[in-house]
């Protein structure tokens, strides 16, 4: 499945120094999983993680999910070396942390061009600093670029913003990068859920996010897989309504009208696209599923 295409429901983050946690990805219903070199990996275990990491990429077994490695940023004393040693596994994309601008991106872009196993490797950006945030639209046309994960912690911190249920103090920041990312035809991933034993709660932030229009939800535990899964897919009902109303335009289209009516409401070509949308959506997690 081409990038635009998978589902990103679920996006699991694993740290690269982990190998028991490495291993038991391999059998987790995720859609995604950032390997993490940098937060979560303490500062002397970084060269002997990337070493596993490298090593772990190249032995596969991950199936259908998608792979991101998170390096370190390359103005830290870590980022090149990790760089160069995940290179060489092939890695499908790379996840840059504190992306500022389109020049952070395409920094690592020509990096990757200069060698023949990134060739295919896209690039990721964490947007999590004002000034990422405020690039948002250029960051998101920059070289490689598939796409961004929010990074909703460091951003409260920097913002100096209070942590609410609603997220209002985020909320322009979750928007603006939504839309630069709708405008560039990129994937957008909200931010993570610290209370992983909060179902409730979770649930609750990640209904928000795909209301907003996010593909997925990142995650810091395997148990918060299952939400994320559930509210990031179709429901019955969507899936129920998006069938009836292709059916009735298309009756409609036959008779020679251009709108047809579903439930009392009018149906047009703009939510024909939507409903093919969400059943091509649907189909694409039952086969990954599958």
């Amino acid at each position: 499945m081409k990038a635009d295409q998978r589902p990103w429901r679920s996006v699991l983050y694993i740290p690269g120094s982990k190998e028991r946690a490495l291993e038991k990805a391999k059998t987790l219903p995720v859609d995604a999983i950032i390997f993490d070199l940098e937060d979560a990996v303490a500062a002397e275990e970084k060269p002997a993680a990337r070493h596993t990491l490298a090593q772990t990429l190249g032995a596969g077994g991950y199936g259908p999910r998608a792979q991101l490695v998170r390096i370190n940023g390359l103005e830290t004393e870590w980022g090149r070396d990790d760089l160069g040693a995940i290179a060489a596994a092939a890695p499908q994309a790379v996840l840059l942390p504190k992306v500022n601008s389109a020049a952070d991106v395409a920094n690592v872009a020509a990096r990757l061009e200069a060698r023949a196993e990134t060739a295919d490797t896209a690039i990721w950006a964490m947007m999590e600093t004002p000034e990422g945030i405020l690039n948002a639209a250029e960051i998101a046309r920059a070289p490689r670029m598939a796409g961004f994960v929010m990074g909703t912690n460091d951003l409260a911190k920097e913002l100096g913003c209070r942590f609410r249920a609603d997220r209002l103090p985020l909320m322009q920041a979750l928007q603006t990068c939504l839309l630069a990312a709708r405008a560039a035809g990129i994937v957008c991933v909200d931010g993570v859920y610290n209370a992983f034993k909060d179902d409730e709660g979770l649930r609750a932030e990640c209904a928000q996010g795909r209301d907003l229009g996010m593909d997925g939800k990142t995650l810091i535990h395997p148990a918060q897989v299952g939400v994320a899964n559930e509210v990031f897919a179709p429901t019955p009902e969507e899936i129920d309504l998006a069938e009836r109303q292709i059916a009735a335009f298309e009756a409609a289209e036959r008779e020679g009208q251009g709108v047809a009516v579903v439930d009392g409401r009018i149906v047009e070509n703009l939510h024909i696209v939507t409903a093919r949308a969400t059943l091509a959506k649907a189909a694409r997690i039952a086969e990954l599923e599958g």
